[in-house]
């Protein structure tokens, strides 16, 4: 495996990601029963935006520290939500992931598994969360973690699925299998699969396939910063949703056009669109 986060850290990608799984982690806390999280692709969990790699792409100046210096005329909630959360992290140098900004949103009686198969990164999320008692780490697959986790014994919760990619096209195989024995494990599950776009055309058979999933509901959200039509270059990413909480549509719907406005390099845009509603 090639890939290596440290090189996109706080990237227009890892905003849009952590803004909705923050808004989905808001909406469940609304209920004062515990979560379950599973992250199957967690990574190092905080990455030092000086560091070398970080400096190699710069991609945080035009993702999250460009986000934090726009001019906004009004912020919405969730996107108040999370500035809030990444500002202590960005203070010092640094851009938390996926199981920091869980385990920062988790109340006391709620649980988080992340996955990272590879040693080193496991290593250093081993040392940054083993001492909270509501993380447990796991150096495994997260794909095989959905079949040994789930149905968590909380019922209610989230499960992140954000893979490097490296497979390409072929990770959405991977991907909606894995979907799809999960939902029949924990039908009432969220589920939030991030993907990257980089020509639209080829995303139409992954969302079609989407769109027969065992989910009661499911939209996507995405964010270009850059027309949608080179593979070069990652030109902007989306989250398909599945099972998602009441009025998450509408507060993303508020918090989109604002996002794009503020990331945006010449020709981008926003979409959210339902593939499936819940009958009756």
């Amino acid at each position: 495996m090639n890939y290596h986060h440290a090189y996109h850290a706080g990237n227009h990608a890892d905003v849009l990601k952590h803004l909705v799984v923050l808004a989905v982690l808001d909406a469940l806390a609304r209920k004062p029963a515990p979560y379950f999280v599973l992250d199957t692709h967690a990574g190092q969990g905080r990455y030092a935006l000086a560091s070398e790699k970080a400096g190699k792409t710069g991609e945080a100046r035009a993702g999250i520290l460009r986000l934090v210096r726009h001019d906004f005329t009004r912020l919405s909630q969730d996107l108040r939500r999370y500035l809030d959360a990444v500002r202590p992290h960005l203070s010092q140098d640094h851009y938390p992931g996926s199981p920091q900004l869980i385990a920062d949103a988790l109340r006391d009686s709620d649980r988080l598994a992340c996955c990272e198969l590879q040693p080193e990164p496991f290593g250093l999320l081993k040392g940054l969360l083993a001492g909270d008692h509501r993380v447990g780490i796991h150096h495994r697959d997260g794909y095989d973690a959905m079949k040994a986790l789930l149905p968590p014994p909380e019922k209610r919760g989230l499960v992140l699925i954000d893979p490097p990619y490296e497979a390409q096209l072929a990770e959405f195989d991977l991907a909606l299998a894995a979907l799809r024995a999960a939902l029949a494990r924990w039908p009432q599950g969220i589920f939030a699969l991030w993907y990257p776009i980089k020509q639209r055309r080829s995303l139409q058979p992954f969302l079609r396939r989407a769109a027969t999933l065992p989910a009661k509901s499911a939209f996507v959200v995405e964010l270009n910063v850059r027309p949608d039509d080179s593979p070069l270059r990652m030109n902007g990413s989306g989250l398909l949703i599945l099972n998602p909480p009441w009025k998450l549509d509408q507060s993303l719907a508020t918090t989109m056009p604002a996002l794009s406005a503020a990331l945006d390099e010449g020709g981008g845009g926003w979409r959210l669109e339902w593939i499936k509603r819940e009958q009756g």
